[in-house]
C-alpha cells in the first residue's frame, strides 16, 4: 500500500491511494515557498491577507458536510463529531481574522533612560514546516496555518499518511480563497524527506503535534540545524474529583471527556483520580454510563464513539489493556472488534504498572483512589506528560490552590470540552513545548523586532 492512503477503519477498505513526492518535487516546493515569502509578507497588504483568512473560514463553513464524510472516512470520527470539528477550525480561522491587526500591532517600550522611542514589531518569521496528527485532521491545521499566513510566513503542510484526502481539500480551499499556491504548499512525503526539508536552511521553523518519539525525531534535527520547533506531543490528563454537590453531573463530564472523539484526543481526560469517600459511587456510576456506550460506524446516527483511528490504533491499545491487567489492573468493560473498541475502566492500577505512566489513546478510563487532596496532586503530576488537567471540587479556594500545583499546560475547573479559539494549547514535561491558539499561538513564529530610535 501507499506511504500515502484512505483506508476507512470501519471497514478496513482502502479507498484511495495517493503518490508520494519525488524528492525533485519536494525540492521544487521548498524553493518556490521559500521565494513566496517576501511577496506574501511584505509585498501583500495584512488587509488582504486577513481577507483571504476569513474566506479560509466562510469556505469550511460552505462545505463542512462535504468535509464532514472525508474524515469520517479517514479516520472514523462520529459525523456530527466531524461537523463540529470543521465548524471549530472556520471559528479558529474566524478569531484570527478579526483580531490580525491587533495581535500584530507595534509594542511600544516606556524607555528608562534616554530619549527617543522603541517598539517591538512583529514581523513574518519566514518557511515554516507543519507536521499534523490524523486525531483532529482539520483543526489541528486551522490553528497552526491561521495565524502563521496572517504573520506573513508561508507553509509546507506534511498531514499524517491516513489524512491524504482532507489536506487536498484543505489546501483548494486555501487557494481558492486567495492564499496564492507557493505560500501554502500540501506535500506528501516520508519521514526521511521530512528530515531533508528540516535540514533545508531555507526553512525557519517546525510545528509538530503527535507521539513523543516523533516529536523527539524532530527536535534533535530542529536543534542540530538551530530551527525553531513548536511541539504538542500528547498527554495523560488527570480528571481530579475532591468534592461535588452533584456526583452524576460529574460522572456525566467524566464520561464526555474521555470519550470524546472515541479517546483519541490529546487533552482528554485519561486518569481519574477520586477522593476515597466518593470513590466507589463514582466508579459504579462511570461504569454505568461508559459501558452503556457502543461503538458505530462514523456514520450511523447518533454514533457517540466510532472505530479507533486504524486496526494499528486499536492494536497498540488492545496491547496496552492487556499489559495492564497482567501487571494487576482490573478491567471491567473493554473488548475489541476490528478496529472497534468498546468503553472500559481499569482500577487498581499500582505504581510499575506500564500503565501506570502511559497515554491509553482509546475509551479506556483509568481510576485511582486517594485519600487527601495532597495524594491526589502528588497522584496527578506523577506523570511524564504535562497537558490538560481537570479540576472537580466546591470549594473555589481548594480549586485554584490545586490548580496552582498541577504540573500542566491547561487546567480545566469544574469544566470539560471548554476549549476556545481564544485559549491558548500546549503543554509543559513530555508533552512538549510552545503554544498554540489565541494570543499566545499567534507569537510564536513571528521576528519580534525591537526598533530603537534615537531623539
Amino acid at each position: 500500500m501507499a506511504d500515502y492512503a484512505v483506508v476507512d477503519p470501519a471497514t478496513g477498505e482502502t479507498i484511495e491511494e495517493y503518490p508520494t513526492i519525488t524528492d525533485a518535487e519536494l525540492d521544487s516546493a521548498v524553493a518556490r515557498a521559500s521565494a513566496a515569502g517576501k511577496g506574501w509578507s511584505l509585498d501583500t497588504p495584512l488587509t488582504d491577507r486577513i481577507a483571504a483568512i476569513r474566506k479560509v473560514a466562510a469556505l469550511h463553513e460552505e462545505r463542512k458536510d462535504a468535509l464532514a464524510q472525508i474524515i469520517v472516512r479517514e479516520m472514523g470520527k462520529p459525523l456530527d463529531q466531524a461537523v463540529g470539528e470543521v465548524e471549530f477550525a472556520a471559528a479558529i480561522y474566524e478569531y484570527y481574522a478579526d483580531n490580525a491587526a491587533s495581535l500584530l500591532q507595534d509594542e511600544p517600550i516606556e524607555l528608562l533612560d534616554g530619549d527617543g522611542t522603541a517598539i517591538i514589531r512583529r514581523s513574518a518569521f519566514g518557511l515554516l514546516l507543519g507536521i499534523m496528527p490524523w486525531n483532529f485532521p482539520y483543526y489541528q491545521v486551522a490553528r497552526f496555518a491561521g495565524p502563521n499566513l496572517l504573520i506573513g510566513n508561508t507553509i509546507l503542510l506534511k498531514h499524517a499518511p491516513q489524512c491524504p484526502e482532507s489536506s487536498a481539500a484543505m489546501a483548494d480551499i486555501f487557494h481558492e480563497a486567495g492564499v496564492p499556491k507557493d505560500v501554502y504548499i500540501n506535500i506528501y512525503a516520508t519521514n526521511d524527506q521530512v528530515a531533508t526539508v528540516i535540514a533545508d536552511p531555507r526553512l525557519r521553523g517546525v510545528s509538530l503535534t503527535g507521539s513523543g518519539r516523533a516529536g523527539a525525531a524532530v527536535a534533535e534535527l530542529a536543534g542540530k540545524h538551530l530551527k525553531k520547533v513548536v511541539l504538542e506531543l500528547g498527554g495523560s490528563d488527570p480528571f481530579i474529583v475532591l468534592s461535588t454537590d452533584d456526583l452524576d453531573g460529574v460522572v456525566q463530564s467524566a464520561v464526555d471527556a474521555r470519550l470524546d472523539n472515541t479517546g483519541q484526543s490529546c487533552n482528554a481526560a485519561k486518569r481519574f483520580i477520586v477522593i476515597d469517600e466518593l470513590y466507589d459511587e463514582f466508579v459504579g456510576k462511570l461504569e454505568e454510563k461508559m459501558l452503556a456506550v457502543e461503538p458505530a460506524p462514523g456514520t450511523e446516527d447518533g454514533a457517540a464513539i466510532g472505530p479507533l483511528s486504524s486496526a494499528l490504533a486499536a492494536d497498540r491499545l488492545e496491547q496496552q489493556v492487556n499489559a495492564a491487567t497482567a501487571a494487576g489492573a482490573e478491567l471491567t468493560g473493554g473488548g475489541r472488534d476490528g478496529s472497534f473498541f468498546k468503553p472500559g475502566i481499569l482500577t487498581g492500577i499500582e505504581k510499575g504498572n506500564p500503565a501506570y505512566g502511559e497515554e491509553l489513546f482509546g475509551p479506556v478510563a483509568s481510576v485511582y483512589k486517594v485519600s487527601s487532596e495532597a495524594e491526589a496532586v502528588a497522584v496527578a503530576n506523577d506523570t511524564p506528560y504535562g497537558l490538560g488537567s481537570y479540576v472537580f471540587t466546591t470549594d473555589p479556594e481548594q480549586a485554584i490552590r490545586v490548580a496552582d500545583q498541577i504540573e500542566a499546560g491547561m487546567v480545566f475547573v469544574n469544566v470539560v470540552l471548554a476549549d476556545g479559539v481564544e485559549l491558548p494549547f500546549g503543554g509543559v514535561k513530555n508533552s512538549g513545548f510552545g503554544r498554540e491558539m489565541g494570543k499566545l499561538g499567534a507569537d510564536e513564529f513571528v521576528n519580534k523586532k525591537l526598533i530603537r530610535v534615537g531623539g
